[in-house]
């Protein structure tokens, strides 16, 4: 009976208690369905866990968006080894070119009757390096020189002429001093004169001006040099050297109305950021096909790039590995901003990207969007009605692209073309503003093993590798590589940074203060080999012969020769 009596009890308790517990599970069981809906799916903890990392840096890059997914890359640059905003010492070294008081006024040295005109050949840049030389050219000759034409009939196909894209004016005031410049070729007793056309070997020195043209010019009067590229020598007198650095750096400069646009862009990209790197993109699909080499595109890359290299019949089948080892393949999209992360930018940087037409187009492009999300182009920061004066003209457009690029904090290219080249050249003349370029020779190898290493590896070897391709004071031998990268004649040193060097064991600092200095970041032998790029546009360089350079060397000195009638190949790949 007692036990029939604590049974009942027990069960009235329990009754009692079934809606509290009820209760307490509707409440358990609406905070979970709640935190289900917070929490993020299988799919993202799994993505959450291979982009994870046990410091306190940021990794969200969704990795399989480039394709390694065991590679984990940060958002943020980490901890650089220097300042990724400016060059080292650049402050010690300044741009230098006045001409010495023995270099003579043109009234005392140009003779009458002696006229030299010029066909530049190109686009806007490899035209540049000719209206250089030209200036150059016409004071090793005594000659009045006439304003360069430019090509109006090359693969660009722009029809501007030289006052369309340059100050004229500006161009024949400021160089008064150095060599006469008339616009027009005068008459001849009311007559036009008889124009003799002739073209001059590459990297024709000053002997071979005065031996082989100056005796054309005695006899002619009026001579008219065509396809006017890289015709002058690499190294002359440091007087000649000087006068390159006062044409391409001072007198050559961009009409109103492109400098006015140009400047726009630029204050378009300061409002987005105070810094901001300008990257020149060379990825077309004729370059990619000239250059030989693959880029992991399977049998639909080989199909749509072979198609394009059968357009020169004269061009050799390529080795694409031996090609890429010997630096000639540009960087992709994708491994250029893995270079730049691994060189301390974060997602945050903005990029400003000048590039033609990209291979693959957003498939190449979506890597580097990923890395790099804060993605610009003229396209996309101005209208397309402000556009509208320079779009039908590929040289105007270029311009455009130059501005920006030599305006901004940092400029990269994954090329070794005529714009890298002078922006190169320009932005050490004007206080070595960083300018980063590929060591391809020796990241070509990394890049394809990186999924099978750290982060932290990777980024030691992409600093390492990258030492003397950074645009920083003395990093390349005066003298080595091509002048309008390097105008090593045109770099002065302040005192300071003499008396460091001499020292060897002193920076600038503090008074009192001794810092071990680090030995000069120059390039080596091999590496300087870089600078000369894949499509050498030189039958023999200053320094040494280029007969390894393959038969993509030899192609083009075919094509220089005039035997072909094809449109010649550099002019699809220099600008």
């Amino acid at each position: 009976m007692a036990l029939l009596r604590r049974r009942q009890n027990y069960y009235h308790r329990l009754r009692r208690l079934l809606p509290v517990v009820s209760l307490v599970s509707c409440a358990f069981l609406v905070l979970f369905s709640f935190l289900s809906f917070l929490y993020p799916s299988p799919v993202d903890v799994d993505h959450r866990h291979l982009t994870g990392h046990h410091s306190t840096e940021n990794f969200g890059v969704d990795n399989d968006a480039i394709g390694v997914q065991s590679f984990l890359i940060p958002t943020k640059g980490g901890r650089p080894d220097r300042d990724t905003w400016s060059s080292r010492n650049a402050k010690f070294y300044y741009g230098c070119s006045n001409a010495s008081s023995k270099f003579l006024r043109p009234e005392a040295i140009t003779q009458p009757n002696r006229y030299l005109m010029i066909a530049t050949s190109g686009g806007l840049n490899q035209q540049r390096t000719g209206i250089t030389d030209a200036v150059v050219a016409a004071r090793i000759l005594n000659a009045t020189l006439v304003v360069p034409k430019l090509d109006q009939k090359s693969f660009w196909k722009d029809a501007s002429d030289f006052s369309e894209i340059f100050n004229v004016d500006w161009f024949i005031s400021s160089l008064r001093k150095d060599v006469k410049i008339i616009k027009e070729l005068p008459k001849k007793g009311g007559r036009t004169w008889g124009v003799r056309s002739m073209r001059v070997p590459r990297k024709c020195s000053e002997k071979c001006y005065t031996n082989h043209v100056l005796p054309v010019l005695l006899k002619r009067h009026v001579i008219q040099l065509s396809k006017f590229d890289y015709r002058l020598a690499n190294k002359l007198s440091t007087e000649l050297q000087k006068l390159r650095c006062r044409v391409n750096y001072h007198s050559l400069k961009f009409t109103d109305p492109i400098r006015g646009m140009g400047q726009m862009l630029i204050n378009r990209m300061r409002m987005r950021s105070r810094h901001y790197i300008a990257l020149h993109l060379r990825f077309e699909p004729d370059m990619l096909a000239f250059s030989g080499c693959y880029y992991g595109g399977g049998e639909k890359e080989r199909q749509e790039l072979g198609a394009i290299r059968r357009r020169w019949k004269t061009l050799h089948i390529a080795n694409p590995d031996r090609a890429r080892r010997q630096g000639r393949c540009p960087l992709t999209p994708e491994e250029v901003g893995l270079m730049l992360r691994a060189l301390g930018y974060g997602s945050d940087v903005h990029i400003y990207v000048a590039s033609g037409e990209v291979y693959g187009g957003e498939r190449y492009l979506a890597p580097l969007k990923a890395l790099f999300p804060n993605f610009h182009s003229k396209d996309t920061i101005a209208s397309k009605e402000e556009l509208e004066p320079f779009a039908s003209f590929s040289s105007r457009m270029a311009a455009l692209d130059f501005i920006v690029c030599d305006g901004s904090d940092v400029f990269v290219t994954n090329n070794n073309g005529n714009m890298a080249r002078i922006l190169a050249g320009r932005r050490r003349y004007f206080g070595h503003k960083p300018t980063i370029r590929p060591n391809a020779k020796k990241l070509y190898r990394l890049f394809p093993i990186r999924a099978n290493m750290t982060w932290e590896a990777f980024v030691l070897k992409v600093r390492s590798y990258q030492r003397g391709f950074m645009g920083e004071p003395m990093e390349v031998r005066p003298g080595r590589g091509e002048f309008h990268e390097n105008p090593s004649s045109c770099i002065c040193e302040e005192p300071v940074a003499k008396s460091m060097k001499d020292s060897g064991n002193k920076k600038p600092g503090k008074k009192g203060d001794t810092v071990k200095e680090e030995p000069e970041s120059v390039v080596d032998d091999q590496d300087a080999d870089n600078e000369l790029d894949w499509w050498e546009q030189e039958d023999e360089d200053q320094d040494g012969d280029l007969s390894g350079r393959g038969q993509l060397n030899e192609t083009m000195l075919e094509y220089d020769s005039g035997n072909s009638d094809e449109p010649e190949l550099y002019e699809l790949l220099s600008d």
